[in-house]
């Protein structure tokens, strides 16, 4: 197991870099979020442990371009700062654990071996399918670039189509997806909100994104539309 460890205090770098070869692990050490980029880009590690606090580029803006570069190396970010925000700062820029400053090292070498089991996958923080992006954690669409306005409910449902590109996906599906247990079971409330979001991320565009699986109910085209 190889782990990048991005950390600019020397004596904490030390201490990481000690635990974890004493864990067995193998490890390197980067000063700065830039030097965490290229190394990342030359050498297949594991995981990251990323701190927040780094001269140059942070650690937010650090786990957002090793994301928009595709690397999906499993991040664990360590921080002083223990406030809700900037936890949600960087799970929502693409880490994958979170952990405050001061912590126990047996609890870190664990999170690590927890994350490693995961695998590598692709978790993009924006979605993408064909020119439409979606972007949970801000609640904002694009399509050609072009900001879409969407309420609650056929976001909702967009964010389950692109999730699943060119999976037919049943009314009760997409019911259970948008609403809680209060909704009213009626298929055509599903066949409504996919008629308003079509009006809104097709029509203007001139594009068909969402077509109508017969006997099944709709799906996403997995090119997002021609």
């Amino acid at each position: 197991m190889r782990v990048l460890i991005v950390e600019d205090k020397v004596k904490m770098a030390g201490q990481l870099w000690r635990a974890l070869r004493g864990e067995g692990m193998v490890a390197d050490v980067a000063v700065k979020g830039e030097d965490a980029l290229w190394m990342a880009g030359a050498t297949s590690y594991d995981a990251v442990v990323l701190d927040v606090m780094l001269p140059g580029i942070d650690g937010f803006e650090t786990v957002r371009r090793l994301r928009a570069q595709g690397q999906w190396v499993p991040v664990l970010m360590l921080t002083a700062r223990g406030r809700l925000e900037d936890r949600v700062a960087g799970l929502d820029g693409g880490a994958d654990d979170y952990m405050t400053k001061p912590f126990e090292l047996d609890e870190l070498s664990a999170r690590l071996r927890a994350l490693v089991r995961r695998d590598a996958v692709e978790r993009p923080t924006v979605l993408e399918v064909g020119t439409l992006r979606l972007d949970p954690a801000s609640r904002r669409v694009w399509r050609d670039g072009e900001e879409i306005e969407l309420a609650e409910k056929p976001f909702a449902l967009l964010e389950t189509f692109i999730r699943r590109p060119g999976v037919a996906l049943s009314r009760l599906m997409l019911l259970e997806s948008a609403w809680d247990h209060a909704y009213e079971n009626r298929s055509n409330v599903v066949d409504q909100h996919v008629r308003a979001l079509r009006e809104r991320i097709d029509r203007p565009f001139g594009v068909k994104s969402i077509e109508t699986v017969r006997g099944r109910g709709y799906r996403l085209r997995e090119d997002g539309g021609r």
